[in-house]
């Protein structure tokens, strides 16, 4: 995948050029890149690739951590509540 498919807007290159950005911006600016992508673009070949280019030299970049962060699965949830939860437990009364 090339870089103008992996970062469309240029938002995570931008990312790592401000001085001083913080995990609350750059938290920010990955939502916005998510949103920017084209529906047939492959979101985790798209961080790999964006990973592979920038992690070098910048490893204790924030941006880093959240590219990483987004690589792992989230872990699932126990419960769930509201409606869903409530007729899950009359099922399997």
């Amino acid at each position: 995948m090339e870089m103008s498919l992996a970062d469309p807007k240029g938002l995570i290159r931008e990312s790592y050029r401000i001085d001083g950005i913080g995990l609350p911006e750059c938290r920010s600016i990955f939502l916005d890149w998510a949103l920017s992508l084209g529906p047939e673009t492959d979101q985790r070949e798209a961080l790999r690739v964006l990973l592979a280019h920038y992690m070098p030299g910048n490893q204790d970049h924030p941006m880093t951590r959240i590219l990483t962060e987004a690589l792992v699965a989230p872990t699932p949830r126990g419960r769930r509540g509201g409606r869903v939860g409530r007729l899950q437990q009359q099922q399997g009364e």
